[in-house]
């Protein structure tokens, strides 16, 4: 979404980023054994997306939930957790070539981290950060000024995302 479209809030933003990556593995699936340069293409498409959507949950959404809402510290420990495994496996995705045996299956893994992740925020978090009311408009500009900021460096410049979920500042 441009910045110049009208704003939405946070919720719908980081869910619209779910429905696009959740769509890209479907994508991915459904390739052939030896698509591999389609293959490494799309899966450097997921990883930078979910590149980009970690680093607005992590600066922005994040913090904002474990501020606002009561009883949300371990729910949001938990999601930098499995943001971690996600990092982890985009890192060894980087360094592999699609043609490497263990290629497909750390993408399918991935996608299954991914799929356990975004059910525990849509169900969980998500309603939380609504009930707690959270001003999720401003909240979803400015997750969507600081995509937008992450869109102008080229995707090679992106730093890899830490462990522990901090990086070096963009």
């Amino acid at each position: 979404m441009s910045s110049t479209a009208k704003p939405r809030d946070a919720v719908a933003l980081l869910k619209q980023d779910h429905d696009e990556v959740k769509a890209m593995f479907k994508q991915y699936e459904e390739l052939g054994d030896r698509a591999f340069a389609s293959k490494q293409k799309l899966a450097e498409k997921i990883c930078l997306e979910l590149t980009k959507h970690a680093i607005a949950e992590e600066e922005i959404f994040y913090p904002a939930v474990r501020e606002d809402v009561d009883d949300a510290d371990d729910l949001v420990d938990e999601a930098t957790v499995e943001h971690a495994s996600a990092k982890d496996l985009i890192a060894q995705i980087h360094a592999m070539d699609p043609h490497d045996d263990l290629y497909d299956a750390k993408v399918k893994v991935l996608g299954e981290y991914i799929d356990h992740h975004v059910k525990e925020e849509e169900e969980e978090m998500f309603p939380m950060a609504k009930k707690a009311g959270i001003d999720l408009v401003a909240l979803g500009e400015q997750i969507q000024a600081r995509k937008d900021e992450i869109d102008e460096i080229p995707p090679a410049m992106i730093p890899p995302l830490s462990m522990e979920g901090s990086r070096p500042s963009l």
